[in-house]
Order: structure tokens, then C-alpha cells, then sequence
């Protein structure tokens, strides 16, 4: 039963409350002293407190500055005359105030809604934890020396707001640590928006950055948003931004210094609130002094940097990290609860890794998928990663028919679809990639993930979108039996 405690030091008005509260289901405590009341008033065990302003001893506004929390409800009784006070009351924080004499029918629907408000305000809460355990920085793994000094940067800026540059070699896990820096700011519940300057085109790039307005250029049918639009209040991660061709710096160094951008083809300046995490493997300092990136954007982005290490400078962080792949690897795949035997770890320890986390994630992916038991041993491990450097690479997998189906697809697609070519040739294509890599993994869409280095559900959702159907790569299990 939800508890209402009332201070007022006039009996007959802290009887009728407690009919009119009793009758609506509430447990009613009253108290004429507010001293006396104090204790109770400031534990947890009643979130909604109706109190006086007018007392003997210690007035309403002195219970309030020690009482007044987030998690309870302080609603003011005033009489006609005292407005000022309930003004006063409202500015240190009451929920709601009602006045002398009041309808008691009022007063109940006032404290049902302070107590439907202060649920909602848990469920927020309780949702705004769930998010940041999520992303939290514990979801980057490792207790090296070297994490530990990524850790206290993501804490001393997470929540500062200032313009952050990560640095690291490809598959450090540069994306983890911005996400971490979101979630862990006050945009927490506003947009994370991702993008990779190098996986678009230098043409597209500016309108997915920015958006455009319909006829900016051949194919652009209708008004779009960019990235910064859709992240506004929020968060934007600008990944391999060494990527970024010069004129679309000099364009991005306007929207840091002044908080605005144009569309493409617009002529209307629009502001935006986002704060920018990019990130980066490339040596910046030389791209600079080459002349191929700004040396304003860079002084820019460098307000704080973050530097991730590579792998092969923390080997110390393998088996916990391998002991974190294997739970979600088991997990998301249903299997049993995997382990590597000690001269597995030993050859895990033991190797460089070039692709760093990243490559170690997929490793571990691989190793629980073909392990014939829940113990994946040396041998197993060994073929595994002897197979890793004989995949099959595009060429291998395209090369017969490749070019001439995209070069006739192209002939016929220019003919029809004028400005949409870009895309229609695109779909084609991965149309035919991932029938081929399906094809080679006999359709297994764990390893055709692995290998095109996308997350499995990112694939299902591509067989689903492309129509890709099931017996193009029962034919090949078929033909391989």
C-alpha cells in the first residue's frame, strides 16, 4: 500500500486528509510537529509528503531544505493569502502545492498523480541504468595498466561534453569507447549516430553528413536529413575521419565552430547541438604536414584525445577477453558453454594479432562453431587459425563472374534508372556476395558473417531485404557431401 505522511500542525486538517487518503486506498501517517516528523519525513517510506508551510518550531521551508530528493514528492499546503511561499516552495523543489481550503476530491488526484509521476520517474531511471550498464566502460574488457589509463579518460570527459579524437590502429575497439563516452554523458536517451567516413564515397559522403534538398543533384527525389540532423542534441561519431576529403573538412570545421551547416543544394543555415567523437588509425600529425588534412580541424578534434592500444601491448588482457567472447559467442549461437584448454590460451597469448580485438572476437567465433566438445583444444585452435589465412578471398569468390554481370547489369540499370544507378548497382553486388560467401560456408551464417566482418543478425536481415533464398547454398552442402 503506497504511504503519504502529513505535516500541519492543525488537527482537524490532518484528520480529513487522512479520511479522504484512507478512503482512496493510501496508509496515512499525520504529525502536528514537524521536528518530531523530521526522521520519517526524510526516510524512504513515504514518498509523498503533504506539508504545511505555517508551524510552530521549524517552518515548512526548513523541513524542505533537508527533505527534498529525487526520489520523493513534497506537495505545499498554503493558505489563499501566502502565494509568494508556494512560488517560494515551488523554487526549492515541491511537486505541487494546493490551498487552504481545498477540495478534497483535488487533493487526491494530486497525490495520485505525484505518486504515478514518481513511478514513471523510477521506470526512467531504472531504463537510463539498464542503457549504461550496457555501454557502460565495462563493456570494454581488460585490466591491463594500459586500459586502466582508457577507463579514467572516459571517466574524467564522459560527462564534460568537449570534442573528443580516439586513436588506434583498426579493431582496438574505437567505436566501444565512444558509445561508453554517450552513454555515460548527459545526452544519455538523445540519438547515437554512427558513420564511416571511409566506407562512403567522397560524392555521398557530404549528404549523408549533412542531407539534401530535393533536386541538389540527379537522384535526389525528395528532401533527406543527414547524420548531424538525426544526432541532434545528441551524440555523432565521425569514424576514420582521416578519411574525410578537404573541402568536407573545411565544411565539418564550420559546423564545430559555429554550430551550423547547409544542406546540399540549400541555401537555409540550420543550427545543430551535437557533441563529436571521431576517430582514427592514421597518423594525423603527418597527414597534416602532408597537406592532406586541416591543420585547424585537427587542433579542433584533438581537444581530447584518447588513445586505444593495440592488442599485441596488452597481451596480458587475452583470457579475459577470450573468457567475455566465449559467453556471448555461446550465447548468441545456443551452444554450450565453451572453454580453450591451457595450451590453447598459451597460442593465443602467444600471437601478434593484427587485427587486434577485433580479429581475436572472430577467432574465438570460429573456434566455438567447429570445437567438437565444450573444450576447445591446441589442434582445434591451430586449424582454426591456419584456416584464417586461407579464406577465400572477393577475387577468389567473384572473380568468373563478377565483371561481366555488374558490367551488363550496369548497361541495362544506366538505361532505366538514371540517378538511382549507385544504389541498384550496389544491391546487385552484395547481392552476389553474400550468395557467394553463403555458398562457401554451406550456409552458415555464423562463418559468412565471420568472414564478410559483419554481425550476424546484420546478414539475416540482408538474406531477408535481398530475397536471397535458401537453395543457393543448399547446393552447395549438396554438391559437397
Amino acid at each position: 500500500m503506497e504511504k503519504v505522511l502529513v505535516i500541519d500542525d492543525d488537527e482537524s486538517i490532518c484528520w480529513v486528509i487522512r479520511k479522504g487518503l484512507e478512503k482512496a486506498g493510501y496508509e496515512v501517517k499525520t504529525s502536528g510537529d514537524p521536528l518530531a516528523a523530521l526522521a520519517e519525513a526524510k526516510s524512504g517510506e513515504y514518498p509523498v509528503i503533504l506539508l504545511d508551510i505555517m508551524m510552530p518550531g521549524m517552518s515548512g521551508f526548513e523541513v524542505m531544505d533537508q527533505i527534498v530528493a529525487e526520489d520523493k514528492a513534497v506537495i505545499v499546503m498554503t493558505a489563499q493569502g501566502t502565494m509568494k511561499n508556494a512560488v517560494e516552495a515551488m523554487r526549492k523543489g515541491a511537486y505541487d502545492y494546493i490551498t487552504k481550503p481545498f477540495d478534497l476530491d483535488e487533493m487526491v488526484l494530486v497525490v495520485k498523480r505525484a505518486f504515478d509521476d514518481l513511478n514513471l520517474r523510477g521506470r526512467v531511471k531504472k531504463l537510463e541504468s539498464l542503457v549504461r550498464e550496457e555501454h557502460d566502460i565495462g563493456n570494454l574488457v581488460g585490466n591491463s595498466p594500459a586500459m586502466q589509463e582508457v577507463y579514467k579518460l572516459i571517466g574524467r570527459v564522459a560527462d564534460k561534453d568537449v570534442t573528443v579524437l580516439i586513436r588506434g590502429e583498426s579493431g582496438t575497439g574505437k567505436e566501444l569507447v565512444a558509445r561508453a563516452l554517450h552513454f555515460n554523458s548527459r545526452r544519455i536517451g538523445k540519438p547515437f549516430v554512427a558513420i564511416n567516413a571511409a566506407a562512403i564515397s567522397a560524392d555521398l559522403l557530404e549528404s549523408e553528413l549533412f542531407g539534401h534538398e530535393k533536386g541538389a543533384f540527379t537522384g535526389a527525389i525528395s528532401t533527406r536529413p543527414g547524420k548531424f540532423e538525426i544526432a541532434d542534441e545528441g551524440t555523432i561519431f565521425l569514424d576514420e575521419i582521416g578519411e574525410m576529403n578537404l573541402d568536407l573538412q573545411a565544411k565539418l570545421l564550420r559546423v564545430i565552430e559555429e554550430k551550423k551547416f547547409f544542406r546540399v543544394g540549400g541555401s537555409v543555415s540550420r543550427a545543430v547541438d551535437v557533441r563529436i567523437i571521431a576517430a582514427t588509425n592514421r597518423n594525423l600529425e603527418s597527414d597534416v604536414e602532408n597537406k592532406k588534412f586541416r591543420e585547424d580541424l585537427y587542433y579542433r578534434l584533438q581537444v581530447m584525445p584518447i588513445y586505444l592500444p593495440p592488442l599485441r601491448e596488452r597481451m596480458e588482457d587475452i583470457p579475459e577477453l577470450v573468457s567475455y567472447f566465449l559467453r556471448i559467442a555461446s550465447d548468441d549461437m545456443g551452444f554450450q558453454r565453451r572453454e580453450f584448454s591451457a595450451e590453447a590460451m598459451k597460442v593465443l597469448v602467444g600471437y601478434s594479432w593484427p587485427g587486434n580485438v577485433r580479429e581475436l572476437e572472430n577467432m574465438v567465433r570460429r573456434a566455438v562453431v567447429v570445437a567438437p566438445g565444450s573444450v576447445v583444444s591446441e589442434k582445434t585452435l591451430k586449424s582454426v587459425m591456419a584456416g584464417a589465412d586461407e579464406r577465400p578471398h572477393v577475387d577468389d569468390l567473384l572473380r568468373d563472374s563478377l565483371k561481366t554481370k555488374v558490367r551488363s547489369y550496369v548497361e541495362k540499370v544506366a538505361k532505366t534508372q538514371g540517378g538511382t544507378i549507385y544504389h541498384e548497382v550496389v544491391s546487385y553486388v552484395e547481392k552476389i556476395l553474400i550468395e557467394a560467401v553463403l555458398k562457401e560456408t554451406c550456409g552458415n551464417q555464423v562463418l559468412a558473417a565471420s568472414m564478410l566482418g559483419i554481425n550476424r543478425n546484420t546478414l539475416h536481415k540482408k538474406i531477408k531485404e535481398l530475397s536471397i533464398p535458401s537453395i543457393v547454398w543448399k547446393r552447395k552442402a549438396g554438391k559437397d557431401r
